[in-house]
């Protein structure tokens, strides 16, 4: 690491010192009394603002005090190069590829900060695995052999690990730091289920079936699954393709279910959005109903979903094609939805075409850091223009994750920090 990332890094953690102690006890929750509006689940982190679940994620200042030694990069998962590039974002290039298991959808980050997992799923066959990387030197450890993990979160109790087997239809919940298995829950119809968010309260959590068009809402308390929610469809949608100017933008919608990919909650934990490859666009339910209130067309094949770090805005990766396996240099792009008002602010086109994907924002806000699934790329937006640069890694790029990432703990998968 150079000693302009390392000296950069330990001012953050240095203004999060500050700031927590100019803050004394308003940051206090038995002062402020915020906590206790919110009853969570044993165990888990009290809720420091009632009406923003994203408070102790809004920037740097927020960054933990043991991570001032952590390389500042960015890992990229590279699906068919069984590879993860590493990006030394003040140096905008590729300075390392470390060798990990078959097939790593996502580079995930562990509960207490302190291991990203590369999450190796090994399509089609019986070998997935999950290899640690240790963020301090960005090097691998041993692989664990684990069966079928396309993807992984934590309980917001920090006491199990949620391999997401989406294969087997089913969520693994493991030892965070072994990965023993502790036990399972069977969603058996959740086909391709793989991505999840949670209540603020940490009882419950919500999965997407991607193959089934609909969401699975899992009590986490009582270990089942206690309902599934089918997502309308829309009567239109967009043309996966570049329309010549005048043209048509839109097109029958034919299919006759969503492909659910990401879901997050609102800063108040009411609302749930939720990516639809097919549909174009974000689902928005209200999460206590379980009940779909709104949808909001955003670009072709809506697939990651962001914070941005003040929780004011959802940045919405546009993926550019309905298929699963999609062209180079489609009608990628991203949408930037105000939380307040559910209402478009901006559109950002990836110049010349591509495919925006999974990725996360820096601890400052400033970028928002997308894999370019189809055109074996990564894309770096400013947040405050829309301007992209790109940079090549392997094949087939899917969840990197950015870091370090401000926050107490994580709820996995490419920084659902909390």
């Amino acid at each position: 690491m150079n000693a302009t990332s390392r000296s950069a890094l330990s001012l953050l953690a240095l203004a999060a010192l500050a700031a927590l102690a100019a803050a004394g006890h308003a940051a206090d929750p038995a002062a402020s009394g915020a906590a206790h509006a919110i009853a969570t689940v044993p165990g888990m982190p009290p809720v420091v603002d009632p009406v923003n679940l994203y408070s102790e994620t809004a920037g740097p200042e927020h960054v933990r005090p043991e991570l001032k030694d952590d390389l500042v990069r960015v890992y990229v998962p590279n699906l068919r190069g069984n590879s993860v590039s590493v990006i030394d974002p003040a140096k905008m290039k590729v300075v390392d590829t470390l060798k990990v298991g078959q097939s790593p959808q996502h580079v995930v980050v562990g509960y207490d900060l302190r291991t990203l997992w590369a999450a190796n799923n090994a399509e089609r066959s019986n070998n997935g695995s999950l290899t640690p990387i240790d963020p301090r030197t960005g090097r691998t450890g041993a692989a664990i052999p684990v069966d079928d993990p396309y993807n992984m979160y934590f309980t917001p109790d920090g006491k199990s690990a949620i391999v997401v087997a989406e294969a087997r239809h089913r969520l693994d919940f493991r030892d965070p730091k072994t990965m023993a298995l502790q036990y399972a829950i069977d969603a058996p119809k959740c086909g391709g289920i793989n991505h999840a968010d949670f209540s603020i309260d940490g009882r419950t959590a919500y999965f997407t079936c991607e193959f089934e068009g609909s969401i699975a809402r899992i009590d986490l308390v009582d270990r089942k699954v206690t309902g599934y929610l089918v997502l309308p469809m829309p009567a239109t949608r967009l043309k996966d393709r570049f329309v010549p100017a005048g043209g048509p933008t839109t097109e029958v919608c034919t299919s006759r279910k969503g492909m659910p990919q990401d879901i997050r909650f609102s800063p108040d934990g009411r609302k749930l959005y939720v990516a639809d490859m097919e549909a174009d666009g974000v689902h928005v339910l209200d999460a206590a109903a379980f009940k779909e209130t709104a949808f909001i067309t955003t670009g072709v094949a809506a697939h990651g979903l962001y914070p941005s770090r003040d929780g004011r805005h959802l940045y919405i990766a546009n993926r550019g094609s309905h298929k699963i396996h999609g062209p180079r240099k489609g009608p990628g792009s991203v949408t930037v939805l105000d939380f307040a008002t559910d209402r478009i602010v901006a559109n950002w086109a990836v110049p010349g075409g591509g495919s925006p994907d999974m990725g996360n924002v820096t601890a400052d806000g400033k970028y928002l850091w997308l894999s370019g699934r189809y055109d074996d790329v990564v894309y770096r937006f400013d947040t405050a223009t829309g301007a992209v640069q790109q940079i090549a890694v392997g094949q087939e790029p899917h969840g990197l994750t950015v870091w370090p990432q401000p926050g107490r703990y994580s709820l996995g998968h490419t920084g659902n920090l909390r």
